[in-house]
């Protein structure tokens, strides 16, 4: 039973999602305030989340800074973050702290739901893909310095292992599967977020930010990750 860490302040409606979420088979631990969520997270009772959802408008430490904590101790546990008004300016900022998906309350229990399946899904091992994958090295390729590991699901640059959170890790692997293809925005939310996922670019492209951040010598001048003017992405290096 997958376990959810559900962040939110208003009583009524960590209440409301708490039951929700336990109707559709999920444990859920909770916590009212950020600073709650972290001595949560760094417990014992820690070790078990899967996904956080995290509110954005917290009293104390704001959303952007938990989610930033919670990124420093650990690139893997996925991060849900919820906007109560939608602003432009919120929902980037929380999606370069680290969050791989963003809901504006309120929300339904299934978009919810559909959110925590996608990207709990996210997480799991990535399948091996293209013409070579029955070879020998198919898991493991190299390019450049960056060499990725298709069925360790470990990246390293020039010997150093790189901490990628699920949703980067899964657009490098995307990409990666076929260097110099072009990857349209569309395309890449269908395969990394979900094939039903209606969302849009700023996910696409703050993902890319992150991850050009961690792989990339210069991430304002790209050598693996391209954009391609009005279509999208590709990998390199070039």
């Amino acid at each position: 039973m997958p376990h959810v860490l559900l962040i939110e302040d208003d009583a009524s409606v960590r209440d409301g999602m708490e039951l929700v979420l336990r109707r559709h088979g999920y444990g859920v631990e909770t916590a009212a305030t950020g600073e709650q969520a972290l001595a949560l997270l760094a417990g014992e009772r820690g070790a078990r989340v899967e996904l956080a959802v995290l509110d954005l408008m917290l009293p104390g430490m704001d959303g952007f800074e938990v989610c930033r904590r919670i990124r420093a101790r650990t690139a893997t546990l996925p991060v849900i973050m919820l906007t109560a008004r939608g602003d432009d300016r919120d929902i980037v900022t929380g999606l370069e702290a680290g969050a791989d998906d963003y809901v504006v309350k309120p929300v339904t229990a299934p978009v919810l739901e559909a959110r925590i399946r996608a990207a709990l899904r996210r997480a799991e091992p990535y399948p091996r893909q293209g013409p070579d994958a029955q070879g020998p090295d198919a898991d493991r390729t190299d390019h450049a310095g960056l060499v990725i590991d298709r069925a360790g699901l470990t990246v390293t640059k020039h010997g150093v292992a790189l901490a990628l959170p699920p949703t980067e890790l899964r657009v490098l692997l995307e990409l990666s599967a076929s260097p110099g293809r072009v990857l349209t925005r569309d395309q890449l939310l269908a395969s990394v977020w979900d094939q039903t996922f209606l969302g849009d670019s700023r996910l696409v492209d703050a993902a890319v930010g992150r991850l050009r951040a961690k792989i990339e010598d210069v991430p304002a001048r790209p050598r693996y990750v391209q954009t391609v003017r009005g279509f999208g992405y590709r990998f390199g290096p070039l």
